[in-house]
């Protein structure tokens, strides 16, 4: 179990959710869309953990979004922590990132391209931080231990590990649900990114998506007991300046949340059937 501003995260205990617009656009959007969800998620008593990427480095194309600037977006990010009370989580990129983006938020986020470089992943442990490390595209689950262990050899033991899909021949993903089975054994809260997941990497020089599967990955990776839920989303994802296409649509967020967490709910009411 690892502890965030009070949120405890673990398998057994009930799912947090960590979601928010994949790239902090403008100070509208992002306030917009953390009010919507903070007020969603306390009537439905979810623990919530506010995500934006402050910046975007590993876009298909040179001429694809990165950002409005680092200090412009982590002042924004550093406003929500402060306005709502939630936890931030922001992706970093290098080494220097995870110096700027540590003074501000509470969790950083490691990209799936970049789960195996092993001085971002051993910065971002210094920090003492807790650390979210995406498994790569073209890892099996197992594999994740390795990157988890170059975080943990900092003596920081806040790690989390997200499954959100593996590359399945060219332009396709695929989820493997033993994939979050797996990665529970070795030890780590266990998050299902269900929106990354349903990309259709590198088509026409951008991510492409297919939004209508978000729902049944999301409720699919419930059944299995994990920690915590991630989520992207955006009032209006088709003007997304990122993930445009694998971004849930806000308005859909309650409902989904209320199915997510029934599941939940029930599955952590039994015992794991250990069969060998």
């Amino acid at each position: 179990m690892i502890e965030i501003n009070k949120i405890k995260i673990a398998n057994n205990l009930p799912f947090v959710l960590i979601a928010g617009p994949c790239v902090v656009e403008n100070r509208d959007l992002v306030f917009f869309t953390a009010d919507k969800i903070v007020n969603i998620t306390s009537k439905l008593n979810i623990p919530y953990i506010f995500k934006s990427s402050y910046k975007k480095a590993n876009r298909t194309s040179v001429n694809s979004f990165s950002g409005i600037g680092d200090e412009k977006a982590l002042k924004i990010l550093e406003e929500v922590r402060k306005d709502f009370g939630v936890p931030i989580l922001t992706d970093v990129h290098s080494v220097e990132e995870v110096k700027l983006a540590s003074e501000v938020v509470d969790v950083l986020q490691i990209p799936a391209f970049l789960c195996r470089q092993t001085e971002l992943l051993v910065e971002a442990g210094k920090t003492g931080k807790p650390v979210n490390i995406k498994k790569g595209q073209f890892l099996a689950p197992d594999e994740m231990k390795y990157a988890a262990d170059k975080v943990i050899s900092t003596g920081n033991q806040n790690v989390l590990l997200t499954e959100r899909g593996t590359t399945f021949g060219y332009h396709n993903l695929v989820v493997d649900m033993r994939s979050l089975v797996i990665m529970k054994k070795l030890g780590y809260p266990v998050i299902m990114d269900a929106t990354h997941a349903v990309q259709i990497p590198g088509v026409g020089g951008k991510s492409g998506g297919a939004r209508e599967f978000i729902p049944y990955l999301a409720k699919a990776a419930m059944t299995i007991g994990i920690a915590g839920l991630f989520l992207e989303t955006h009032p209006e994802p088709e003007k997304a300046l990122s993930d445009a296409d694998s971004q849930l649509p806000l308005k859909f967020l309650e409902d989904l949340l209320i199915q997510v967490k029934s599941i939940d709910d029930l599955v952590k009411n039994f015992n794991e059937l250990e069969i060998k």
